[in-house]
């Protein structure tokens, strides 16, 4: 059995999702213990964690112990097999689907067939990757290393009450994933972006947000192009519209060395349209000015990916954060794989995972 102090490094959600997806793939037991005991006046498992886990245990025909809301420890038995289909997951709160989905996509690719995810809960808020930065940014590149991922919005949902809905297709992988090599950061080439809000149109926020970011590139000799959309009850940007009111604004940018770095803000009371652009504009920017090859949430996020592939994954990152110490740690201690990290500079040394039932 595989031990794990949920309290090291960040001692975060994100120790929570990776220790029982990385158990699922390596067949190991797990015990779990201290879990996110740093997040103080909240420590242990939240709706969001809790309901992922039994997503990834639900995958591989798993069994856990002790999990429950606000559970400090828990044991995890993988089961023998990945099950591809359908699968419907709510978790119940604004708690983040994007979360959900990255925890339960490392297994999904080694399925024994393609899976269909419809999971309802929070799209955008602060301190989670909203969806539209995995469909921009994070899955584009998950798809140069080999993946097959589609991911779509059906209803947009916003903190406090969440009711948001994605649907995700993941087909498996034939091969091992391709290492991913971003060394040099490259000139940006184009700017786009989305400005999304919900019941919000008399308000103009949609327009605002996009024409203040706009704004602040132009400032610097850069053309932008941001969609704005309005999401309605008469008319609904995605299949269904919001439950609430909100907003989210997200920009990416892409370098003449293939480079994809993004930035995103969700919309919050007393939280103007004008501050979320100005925000998101200049952190993307200070994002390129740091010479990095990848955002601040790719930097932790690819870490499994280039974990499970086969050969070295090269990347420069904006800075070193707890999440991606953590994420280190968990692909060390589970796969094996190699890392080393000089300044900003990661390379990860991928064990080339194959699993038979993903054939």
């Amino acid at each position: 059995m595989i031990e794990i102090d949920g309290s090291r490094k960040s001692g975060s959600g994100t120790i929570v999702r990776d220790a029982v997806s990385l158990s699922a793939l390596v067949m190991e037991d797990l015990s779990l213990i201290n879990i996110r005991a740093k997040r103080l006046p909240k420590p242990g498992l939240r709706a969001q964690h809790l309901r992922a886990i039994e997503a990834m245990a639900e995958l591989c025909r798993g069994r856990l112990e002790g999990a429950s809301l606000g559970a400090g420890e828990i044991r995890f038995f993988p089961g023998r097999t990945i099950r591809g289909g359908s699968y419907d997951w709510n978790i119940g709160t604004a708690g983040s689907t994007t979360m959900l989905f990255l925890g339960v996509l490392p297994l999904a690719l080694y399925a024994d067939r393609p899976s269909r995810f419809r999971i309802t809960g929070g799209l955008f808020q602060d301190f989670a990757p909203s969806v539209y930065s995995l469909q921009h940014v994070l899955i584009p590149l998950l798809k140069r290393m080999g993946a097959d991922i589609d991911l779509r919005i059906l209803r947009p949902g916003y903190v406090p009450r969440g009711q948001g809905e994605i649907a995700v297709d993941v087909k498996p992988l034939r091969r091992p994933l391709a290492p991913l090599t971003l060394t040099e950061p490259g000139k940006p080439t184009a700017f786009q972006g989305v400005a999304l809000s919900s019941l919000l149109q008399e308000r103009r926020v949609s327009d605002r947000m996009a024409d203040e970011c706009r704004k602040n590139l132009e400032a610097r000799e850069y053309s932008v192009r941001i969609d704005p959309l309005y999401d309605t009850e008469a008319s609904p940007a995605y299949e269904q519209p919001a439950v609430q009111g909100g907003a989210a604004l997200a920009l990416w940018a892409e370098t003449d060395t293939g480079c994809l770095l993004g930035a995103d803000c969700a919309g919050a009371p007393r939280r103007s349209s004008e501050f979320i652009g100005r925000k998101v504009a200049r952190t993307l920017m200070e994002t390129l000015k740091s010479g990095a090859t990848v955002d601040v949430h790719v930097a932790d996020q690819i870490i499994p990916f280039a974990a499970l592939a086969e050969g070295w994954s090269s990347f420069r990152i904006p800075e070193v954060t707890d999440h991606i110490d953590s994420r280190l740690w968990m692909v060390e201690t589970f796969l094996g794989a190699r890392t080393e990290r000089s300044n900003r500079t990661l390379r990860i040394r991928g064990i080339g995972y194959r699993r038979s039932s993903a054939s």
